[in-house]
């Protein structure tokens, strides 16, 4: 079953239409790796759907969330995003260039089931964020001051 048959396959088994648009947002932020914003998924899929409206994809991306296929980050300096890894990770954010690179790690994942065991909480979603600058906007910093080290 390729992956827009799974698609079609979730949205019916939870009772929501598989339209043409729906299934090309969700193909569209699943398949992203940028974390994308509603708006640059809409970017995205007009070119494919030109009469899609925005509504339609802040919909499909609640329906999305709804069915744990992603997870909304509302970032501090970047605004909303939307996340298709669901496994536990840290979210690393660039607040100059907006940024995110996924950061999974053992440890983490151990952390995570150690305040299960502790607490008896069971974490269905989890979202932790670290803000710096990547490498790119660091070494670009380096140039423009003058100070680039090699």
């Amino acid at each position: 079953m390729g992956p827009d048959e799974q698609i079609v396959e979730v949205f019916r088994s939870k009772g929501y239409k598989a339209t043409p648009q729906r299934i090309s947002v969700a193909r569209s932020v699943l398949t992203s790796r940028e974390h994308p914003s509603a708006e640059s998924v809409y970017k995205e899929v007009k070119r494919v759907h030109p009469t899609i409206s925005l509504s339609t994809v802040y919909n499909t991306l609640h329906v999305l969330k709804e069915l744990n296929m992603v997870h909304e980050l509302g970032l501090n300096c970047i605004g909303l995003r939307f996340d298709p890894n669901t496994k536990p990770h840290i979210n690393m954010v660039c607040s100059r260039c907006g940024r995110i690179r996924d950061l999974e790690d053992p440890l983490f994942e151990e952390a995570l089931e150690r305040v299960e065991k502790r607490t008896g909480y069971k974490i269905t979603v989890q979202t932790i964020e670290l803000y710096g600058l990547c490498k790119r906007c660091i070494r670009e910093g380096l140039k423009i001051s003058g100070r680039e080290d090699k």
